[in-house]
């Protein structure tokens, strides 16, 4: 796993310590953890964004997209896009050039994501919320499952804007993801507006 630091939470390790207390130091982490697609594509590790920033700015990019989406539960997608990367704490950013399948990322997120709410009172109503996310049949994982994609694309072109890489290929992957006309929309803007901008 390749992060800034190492996980605070070993600095709880063998403590007696609330739930609230051991559950934010492992989200800490999260702030520590490299998006690490973009370090393989050449971003120096110190403009590489966190999984945390990422997380961030994709509950950001549904909390301001929900209101074109009245039949959504706001709430819902809220707590999707929060929650949805919440097992990288221990799993990490596992991206297609690490040469793990599907099956074996979701269970090491899984796994992940189980131990950090061990002890945590609404654990089961969260682990549900995690695996509604990554089956993505509600609309609600529908609909936050294409603005992660988006939003990853977004920051594609922000780093190429910042003449740190051509990055299509995330623009590429979005749009294979992103079906809403309403978010296909915003993609097809951010295209037009790099190629008029020639980066």
């Amino acid at each position: 796993m390749l992060t800034k630091a190492e996980n605070p939470s070993l600095l709880l390790k063998d403590k007696d310590v609330s739930p609230v207390l051991r559950l934010y130091f492992d989200l800490a982490h999260l702030k520590q953890v490299y998006r690490k697609g973009w370090l393989e594509r050449g971003i120096p590790a110190s403009r590489c964004e966190s999984v945390a920033e990422h997380t961030y700015a994709a509950a950001m990019l549904a909390l301001l997209l929900i209101d074109w989406f009245p039949e959504l539960d706001r709430l819902r997608v809220l707590e999707l896009a929060l929650l949805h990367d919440f097992g990288e704490v221990g799993a990490g950013d596992i991206t297609p050039a690490d040469g793990i399948s599907r099956q074996e990322k979701l269970q090491r997120e899984h796994d992940s994501f189980s131990r950090v709410l061990n002890a945590w009172p609404d654990r089961d109503r969260c682990l549900a919320l995690f695996e509604e996310y990554e089956r993505g049949e509600s609309k609600e994982a529908k609909f936050v499952r294409q603005v992660e994609k988006l939003e990853m694309a977004l920051q594609a072109g922000v780093y190429q804007s910042q003449e740190l890489g051509r990055l299509e290929e995330f623009l590429d992957s979005a749009d294979e993801a992103v079906e809403d006309p309403l978010l296909r929309q915003i993609l097809d803007e951010l295209r037009a507006v790099l190629n008029q901008s020639g980066v």
